[in-house]
């Protein structure tokens, strides 16, 4: 296996507007393949805009959402990935032919679609149906896995995906900047983004805080040091709808150490060299294979009801 050189970005979608959103997945993957990028990550619903999706209709979100792998979105990624010959995975709304409504993230390569997942635990809006089943696939012969943002938050997903096979997984986000019962946790003020070329310094300062990268920095590097793998974790930055998001895409590697972040307040591409070595010499891997599941198996595939719940946006009913 050789090594592979990743790109993750971020950068400030507009709503509903898949046009200016490819042109910008466009633009940044030229530039992630000046530097070598094999492979681009974008953030979860790059395509479509997310945040905004909470207010519409079932029949708004039909019109939105795409049929995979025909759909134009689809089509033109494809075309973005032969232009540059650059693997690209990036999000959209899909409807299925029966027109049931999903949260997708794509690969797409040169020659087509490459993966297709749906998000297990989606919330945005109540029309979306939740994936039934993990993806592993081939790339430039690594294993790569994809789990969406609220996925990874359930430990099992990640865990799960790795014991598949997975030696890369891809964490599309919209994070971060948003209320919660955590300490610290809150909403940015939109003027500080405004105001940002002037006073950079307090728009960094509730960025890197526990509104945003502190608090990513709890429970990111662990999911990437205890299963020993690649974490590509991808997230816009900027006004999403009415929300302010703080960006800082990067790449981890299975010591859980950050090896490339996304520090420009703005569009950005940040690019690192996957090592194969590495996933064997990570904590991770040993401990996978220490493992004793017939101590766990029963306790971890007990009967459980699932309950979901985003104080962020229960608190807007």
């Amino acid at each position: 296996m050789q090594n592979l050189r990743i790109a993750t970005a971020q950068f400030e979608n507009k709503s509903g507007d898949k046009e200016y959103n490819l042109g910008i997945i466009r633009k940044l993957t030229a530039r992630a393949a000046e530097q070598g990028a094999q492979v681009m990550a974008f953030h979860e619903c790059s395509i479509t805009g997310y945040t905004f999706a909470r207010h519409l209709s079932r029949e708004q979100m039909l019109d939105l959402a795409e049929r995979i792998p025909e759909g134009e979105s689809i089509a033109k990624l494809t075309a973005i990935a032969r232009e540059y010959n650059v693997a690209i995975l990036a999000g959209l709304f899909e409807k299925d032919e029966k027109d049931q409504l999903f949260k997708a993230y794509v690969c797409v390569d040169s020659n087509g679609l490459v993966a297709k997942y749906r998000k297990l635990h989606p919330f945005i809006n109540p029309h979306l149906l939740p994936g039934d089943q993990y993806v592993v696939f081939d790339l430039y012969g690594w294993k790569c896995g994809i789990l969406i943002c609220y996925d990874n938050n359930v430990i099992e997903n990640v865990r799960a995906t790795a014991l598949l096979g997975a030696d890369i997984i891809f964490m599309p986000h919209v994070t971060m900047c948003t209320p919660s019962t955590r300490p610290g946790a809150g909403f940015v003020d939109p003027k500080l983004w405004e105001n940002r070329e002037a006073d950079p310094t307090s728009l960094r300062i509730e960025f890197d805080g526990m509104k945003g990268r502190a608090w990513l920095m709890k429970w990111l590097p662990a999911r990437a040091y205890d299963n020993g793998i690649y974490a590509i974790f991808s997230n816009p930055i900027g006004m999403d709808d009415d929300q302010l998001k703080n960006g800082c895409s990067m790449i981890l590697d299975p010591f859980g150490d950050v090896i490339a972040e996304c520090r420009n307040l703005g569009d950005d591409v940040v690019v690192a060299t996957c090592i194969r070595e590495k996933l064997e010499q990570a904590g991770g891997y040993r401990y996978r294979k220490a493992r004793r599941p017939e101590l766990y198996k029963d306790v971890i595939g007990q009967s459980h009801q699932s309950e979901q719940k985003v104080v962020w946006l229960n608190s807007e009913e």
